[in-house]
């Protein structure tokens, strides 16, 4: 055993548990320090020698900020890929809620102004209103308009006849009021307009209501006359004269008393009609039209506005209120509000209505963690989906670039001559494209063509790698340049293997350090292109999300400032993962790094 220690180098003798000199001893005695200590070749303690991927591991792991950047990107592919997994709710999902809306549901004006209304076939042309106005004023029985001349005749209060030259013609009637009809769509003959406006205009009891062809009161008077001078010539011709004027009134319309205080009654083409105090004119128990100096107009065509609520809206104008409720026919309660209009002296009638909308804007609650986006969907979801998609589109896009960058730079860095010079030549063709005009121009032609949102987000990932392969081509052709010429190279060739192995197997790996570096740098890169272009609108449509078309919606500067949880968050995230891609990269850079430090 000493001979054996001594071709060791050990001079000391080992103990009997083949404890080597200057061992601690089993009994827990310490060495003496001026001893040498010595190991055998079987000792335990030999130094381990550790793999190139495992001393690569270490230089990383020791880097704190690379591994922060590691866990950033750990938390960001759980929230997106487990966390969309696990949400309740959809992508697309929209919510909604009640909401009390004011809708416009009438008009009311009241006239101030002149209304004609012409008789069938006959025109009252602007020009001659205008004349109307000014005769009327000067209480002029006949004007002059467009070389036409007409008489007035006043037939009530504030309501005019306008008759032919001769007076023997109603063309059309000037008032304040308007006839509207009862029944929705319904359409009131002039001659009626003009009986009912005669009634509601006439406070006699017994005034005459001339119909749409009564002559005006002077042929009347003519008529009386002619009358009196026939009697004092001979009586039998004043008797025909009488009995035509007598027969004329029987057929036009009158308006008599009616058995209640303010109600009057007419007659028009042998039926009797009652005027109400209000202006509703009846047909026995039957509502036909209203009369009135309002003119109240629903919004919507389909919508028909009943004498009930007609009443009650005027006498909320006329007292002042502006809110009312009104319950109709069927027991259906509704709120209006009454907004007035002083430019044009008119009022809109504002129905308060339940109306179910999408739940936009809403405010962080226990149900939506970061609230609702513009289109009424959950905040959290879409952020989750879209972080899988701008990841998606990152590793996608990066493995696009180094397939084709790989391919080519391996072939120009080891074939050399003409080759390299042609495929340099194309590097430096793409280095001077502008790529984000191009990629703008695209984006535009797919908006116009109206492309599918998931094919057009395949074509934006191939649009984006096929753009962005020359700097990987560059770098491994640099990188092979210098590797093909050292032994094993040399060694790889004498022993017969062909070319493309030699570049696969035995130069593209040791390539592949610097290009996993730049791979990482280039994921956060790419993703921020890809939010640059959802932002302006030409990368990723809905209803797929992204963060870049999540912080689109900030365009409107009033979203910008009231609803912080909209874009935040959505920055957060994409400012987090860039920077998390780019730590990764610098940690992997010096890992890789021989020359570093340890």
């Amino acid at each position: 055993m000493n001979e054996d220690n001594k071709l060791l180098g050990q001079d000391a003798p080992s103990d009997m548990n083949n404890n080597p000199a200057g061992a601690h001893p089993m009994d827990g005695s310490k060495p003496d320090p001026n001893e040498e200590t010595q190991f055998s070749l079987n000792d335990d303690r030999r130094v381990r020698t550790l793999s190139p991927g495992a001393l690569v591991l270490r230089r990383f792991l020791r880097n704190r900020v690379a591994v922060t950047g590691l866990i950033i990107l750990a938390f960001m592919f759980v929230f997106s890929f487990i966390g969309g997994a696990i949400t309740p709710y959809k992508e697309d999902q929209l919510f909604y809620r009640n909401n009390e809306q004011k809708k416009q549901y009438a008009a009311i004006k009241e006239n101030t102004e002149y209304r004609y209304t012409s008789a069938e076939g006959a025109k009252f042309p602007s020009v001659a209103q205008a004349k109307f106005v000014m005769a009327a004023k000067k209480n002029a029985p006949t004007f002059e308009a467009g070389g036409t001349t007409y008489s007035i005749v006043k037939e009530g209060e504030d309501f005019y006849g306008i008759y032919s030259e001769d007076g023997s013609e109603l063309i059309a009637v000037a008032t304040f009021d308007v006839v509207t009809a009862a029944e929705a769509g319904a359409k009131i003959p002039f001659g009626f307009q003009f009986a009912i406006l005669k009634a509601v205009t006439n406070d006699a009891a017994q005034e005459e209501a001339a119909p749409a062809e009564a002559a005006p009161s002077e042929e009347a008077a003519d008529t009386a006359a002619t009358v009196a001078a026939a009697a004092a010539e001979e009586p039998a011709a004043a008797e025909a004269a009488a009995e035509e004027p007598a027969a004329a009134a029987a057929e036009a319309p009158a308006a008599v008393p009616a058995a209640s205080g303010g109600d009057k009654t007419f007659e028009y083409e042998g039926k009797t009609y009652t005027v109400t105090e209000d202006g509703t004119v009846l047909d026995g128990d039957t509502e036909i039209a209203y009369a009135s100096r309002y003119v109240v107009q629903p919004i919507m065509s389909d919508v028909h506005l009943t004498k009930s609520f007609k009443a009650q809206l005027l006498e909320a104008i006329e007292a002042g209120n502006f809110d009312f409720v009104f319950t109709d026919e069927d027991g259906t309660t509704a709120e209006y509000t009454i907004d007035y209009d002083a430019a044009n002296k008119s009022y809109s009638v504002m129905q308060i209505v339940e109306t179910r909308v999408f739940d936009t804007y809403h405010e962080p609650t226990k149900e939506h963690p970061l609230g609702t986006d513009r289109n009424g969907m959950d905040m959290l979801t879409r952020l989750m989906y879209g972080g899988r998609v701008s990841l998606y589109i990152g590793f996608i896009v990066v493995f696009i670039e180094s397939v084709i960058g790989v391919i080519l730079g391996g072939l120009s860095g080891y074939c050399g001559g003409w080759v390299d010079n042609l495929i340099m030549r194309i590097v430096d063709i793409f280095y001077c494209i502008p790529s984000m005009p191009i990629i703008i121009i695209l984006g535009a032609a797919m908006d116009a063509m109206r492309i599918d949102p998931q094919i057009r987000m395949l074509y934006l990932m191939l649009i984006l790698g096929f753009l962005g392969w020359p700097g990987i081509a560059r770098l491994v052709r640099g990188q092979i340049l210098s590797l093909r010429e050292q032994e094993f190279m040399t060694a790889a060739e004498a022993t017969g293997i062909r070319a493309s192995r030699r570049i696969f197997r035995h130069l593209i790996p040791n390539v592949i350090p610097q290009l996993i570096v730049t791979m990482t740098m280039s994921l956060g890169s790419t993703i921020i292109t890809e939010a640059t272009l959802s932002f302006l609108g030409l990368g990723v449509k809905f209803p797929f999300a992204s963060w870049g078309n999540i912080i689109n919606d900030v365009n409107d500067t009033y979203v910008l400032t009231n609803y912080w949880f909209i874009w935040i968050p959505a920055g957060v995230c994409l400012l987090a993962t860039v920077l998390a891609f780019n730590l990764v990269g610098d940690g992997l850079r010096d890992a890789f790094d021989p020359k570093m430090k340890r």
